[in-house]
């Protein structure tokens, strides 16, 4: 087997060992700990010597030990008994530690969000815990040094020991609030991936299909929550456009000016699929309408065909359910798009005076963008180089500075 085989095989099965550990064991921070020992050591001894018969058994066994062994050294520490903990015998936990995979990786995304928790914090012990990436791996995706990272999912682990969290679903009381902390992470997560806030990279594609793996693991345990199902169709159908957002030299193409021969087909139709069965059968929210408005742009044949008073409707009632600017300035390209530029002027006029968006290189870069659709060149050229100042994102930055030099 393959190292890229075995490195899928461990992702899916590190959550699990890490649900059993921590259910018997109740210490979190030791037991994740424990289990990342035991993924290194498979991910140095499998590829050679060949995946064990059952490598979920032989992962929690290695994991117990080296648990075990921290623990007895720990008491040994303080004098204590070594006999205090006994491991058992075999590879396999008894049938009693297996509860359903669902209900553990659930039960893990749900401590890994937990409020008390910084989002920061939430995401990189996400990725790390449930998505099993190493500290060194989620480091690079977020442009970190590994020290800083390792530092924030120590903090992650004190917070969750020090507030006595328990291994468990939530009560059904907080699970709503907490499953849209859940809901949010991978978001961030997926949105830090489609377009790299800072760096040489205009997107991460493996960052993103790590998203969309835990999407949808998260779909499958809960296949009828409607947002559950919206946010998966939304990466689904932004995620297909990854092969034609960048140029050869890297430089970042917009939607407008994109190969859609290039786009992934399969993807964008399991996409539709989910947000058309989301939308006729849950109550609608803020992920299904932007799965919905990202559907639009994919059904479209060509930018020209794109139904942009549609889009304007959606994005309205997208406003509606969650007011942030951001989807205000969508909405307002998109009325540029549909009523012409100087409506659209208008529309971020008000936008622009929003101090949430103080500094923020995007409305500049769309200011500059509806002016070149209005004809004012001069001024256009101006709004693309400020906003390239602005921008810490390198592809976006030459993307600005070469609109401003053809203009």
């Amino acid at each position: 087997m393959t190292a890229s085989t075995v490195e899928g095989l461990l992702r899916h099965l590190a959550p699990q060992a890490l649900a059993v550990l921590a259910r018997r064991y109740g210490q979190f921070d030791a037991c994740e700990d424990a289990v990342q020992d035991a993924l290194l050591a498979a991910s140095q001894q499998w590829p050679e010597q060949g995946v064990p018969e059952h490598p979920r058994g032989w992962l929690i066994a290695v994991a117990r030990r080296r648990l075990i062994d921290e623990m007895r050294a720990d008491r040994a520490r303080r004098a204590r008994e070594d006999a205090a903990v006994e491991p058992e015998d075999g590879l396999e936990p008894p049938p009693e530690e297996q509860p359903p995979e669902g209900d553990d990786t659930l039960a893990l995304l749900f401590l890994c969000c937990h409020p008390a928790v910084t989002a920061a914090s939430q995401i990189a012990l996400t990725l790390r815990a449930v998505g099993g990436l190493t500290t060194a791996e989620i480091a690079r995706a977020f442009l970190v040094p590994e020290a800083t990272m390792a530092r924030r999912i120590g903090r992650a682990k004190e917070t969750i020991k020090a507030s006595g969290m328990r291994f468990s679903l939530p009560p059904e009381a907080e699970r709503p609030e907490r499953l849209r902390a859940v809901r949010h992470v991978l978001y961030l997560v997926f949105n830090e991936a489609y377009l790299a806030s800072a760096g040489p990279q205009l997107q991460r594609v493996e960052l993103a299909e790590e998203a969309i793996r835990l999407a949808r693991m998260l779909h499958r345990m809960l296949p009828t929550d409607g947002e559950t199902t919206g946010l998966l169709a939304l990466m689904l159908l932004t995620h297909a456009r990854r092969a034609a957002r960048a140029g050869p030299d890297g430089v970042l193409i917009p939607l407008a000016e994109q190969d859609r021969d290039l786009w992934d087909r399969a993807a964008i139709a399991d996409g539709v699929q989910l947000i058309e069965q989301a939308l006729a059968t849950a109550p609608i929210g803020p992920y299904q309408l932007q799965a919905a408005i990202a559907a639009v742009h994919a059904e479209a044949s060509s930018a020209g065909e794109t139904d942009w008073r549609e889009i304007v409707g959606l994005y309205t009632l997208l406003e509606r359910l969650a007011p942030n600017p951001i989807f205000a300035l969508n909405r307002a390209v998109a009325v540029a798009m549909a009523d012409g530029p100087e409506a659209g002027l208008a529309q971020l006029a008000a936008i622009e005076r929003d101090e949430r968006l103080a500094g923020n290189h995007r409305v500049t870069a769309v200011r500059a963008h509806m002016l070149e659709l209005a004809g004012d060149r001069e001024s256009a050229a101006d709004a693309y180089r400020a906003a390239a100042r602005l921008t810490t994102s390198l592809p976006e930055r030459r993307y600005l500075e070469s609109r401003a030099a053809t203009l």
